[in-house]
């Protein structure tokens, strides 16, 4: 099936004098799947978001507050998985290790965010993009499918929601500060670039 793409550009730098990461989004009309990132153009992070300290910086802020949300919607598409009749065990088996690796992070996350006293989301998201995240009309469809075809939406969707993860936790390595959150990073690139691999095998055999 062909999906239409909704493409959402975020960049993340440190700009030299005060280790603001900037960010900008170039947005297109979709109709339903996902919106991979694109690496053309960078721009300031927004003003408003809250100053840093010595042992993390705007960077490693942006990219906790964006990837919760992310690692919450693969979360979601892995109980939908999960929930249905007949899914093959190679793919159930796949939705349960995303799952359980992905909800612990999100813990992880929060709990720096928390210890850095700044919000566990941005309040704004205008100008910032999350690769690879499905749209309302594509999570109805996962959400509605039964079968091979649950099987494929369910593949073709975390293959591009793993590159935009992937596409943000390399941003994160370059610009970040947070030991920890550079290593979560590196850790979200290794795992998921594997199983992008192992989705793309699965994907040829149906």
């Amino acid at each position: 099936m062909n999906t239409k793409i909704k493409t959402l550009t975020v960049a993340a730098a440190l700009a030299a004098s005060i280790g603001l990461a900037g960010c900008a989004a170039d947005s297109a009309t979709s109709g339903g799947n996902t919106m991979p990132m694109n690496h053309g153009s960078s721009g300031p992070m927004s003003s408003m978001m809250p100053d840093a300290s010595a042992d993390h910086n705007q960077a490693d802020i942006m990219f906790n507050q964006m990837m919760i949300p992310h690692h919450a919607q693969a979360v979601e598409m892995s109980d939908l998985m999960l929930a249905k009749q007949d899914i093959p065990a190679d793919v159930a088996a796949l939705a349960t290790t995303i799952k359980d690796a992905q909800a612990p992070e999100i813990e992880t996350m929060t709990g720096w965010l928390q210890e850095w006293k700044v919000p566990t989301m941005m309040s704004d998201h205008t100008g910032h993009g999350m690769g690879g995240m499905v749209d309302a009309g594509g999570m109805q469809q996962l959400k509605d499918a039964q079968g091979t075809e649950a099987v494929r939406l369910f593949l073709e969707h975390m293959i591009g929601h793993h590159e935009g993860a992937i596409d943000m936790a390399q941003q994160e390595i370059g610009a970040g500060k947070h030991p920890g959150t550079i290593q979560l990073a590196r850790d979200i690139v290794t795992s998921q670039e594997a199983e992008i691999a192992q989705m793309k095998e699965m994907l040829a055999s149906l």
